[in-house]
């Protein structure tokens, strides 16, 4: 687990990982100013528009919008994962597991069925959460941590898998890896919940999932660590 976390870091510089990554930050940005001065907007023309109680309404609007987009981020990343999922994992696999056949695993239909259904029921889950923020805030973090372990690490392992295998037989891989699936996922929600970071996470995560997928086959896990050394 760790050695496939520290390899997807390593590749980080990866012109293959900075298109994804770029697109991920272009497109929080914009929609996260977006919303922020769509509900500053708001605000404070509920608030009649004019004079400074309507400008401090019309701020802390904006700052409960963006701590919105903060708080669903991973169902949102989860949900559009095909946009960055394919090219990073085959970025991996050709640094490091040159030999593999073509990746053809679940349609392209199949997958984007998977990951929509999975960023919608990893939604549902985190705005239920959101109300122990207010009440009970490190319970209701703690909360979305686990949410997000579970929802990281099952969608992005089951992802990667799924550009090689059908749906139900990712599922099958990911259920005999669930410790180090889970570790992974771990590790993610804690990156997610960390404003700027959390832009990393799709591209990391899936190449760290890569990893898992592939270590431990015809002897994956020597080519890697010798890599890892260089």
């Amino acid at each position: 687990m760790l050695t496939a976390c520290l390899l997807a870091l390593r590749q980080l510089g990866d012109p293959s990982f900075l298109g994804p990554l770029a697109k991920a930050f272009g497109a929080a940005l914009l929609a996260f100013l977006g919303l922020a001065a769509l509900a500053a907007w708001g605000v404070s023309t509920l608030a009649g528009g004019t004079g400074w109680l309507a400008g401090l309404a019309g701020a802390f609007g904006g700052l409960m919008v963006l701590a919105l987009a903060i708080w669903l981020f991973v169902p949102v990343m989860l949900a559009l994962s095909g946009l960055f999922l394919d090219p990073v994992a085959a970025a991996v696999e050709r640094r490091f597991y040159g030999g593999l056949p073509p990746a053809l695993g679940a349609s392209l239909f199949a997958q984007a069925g998977f990951n929509l259904r999975l960023g919608v029921k990893t939604g549902v889950l985190a705005l239920a959460a959101l109300p122990l923020l207010a009440v009970a805030p490190p319970i209701g973090a703690i909360l979305l941590w686990v949410i997000s372990t579970v929802a990281l690490g099952h969608g992005l392992f089951e992802g990667v898998a799924q550009r090689r295998m059908p749906v139900a037989a990712a599922a099958a891989e990911r259920r005999r890896r669930e410790v180090p699936v889970l570790g992974i996922g771990a590790l993610l929600a804690g990156l997610a919940l960390v404003p700027g970071l959390n832009l990393l996470v799709p591209v990391l995560g899936t190449a760290a999932m890569t990893h898992l997928l592939h270590r431990n086959r015809n002897g994956v896990v020597k080519e890697t660590a010798d890599e890892f050394r260089r």
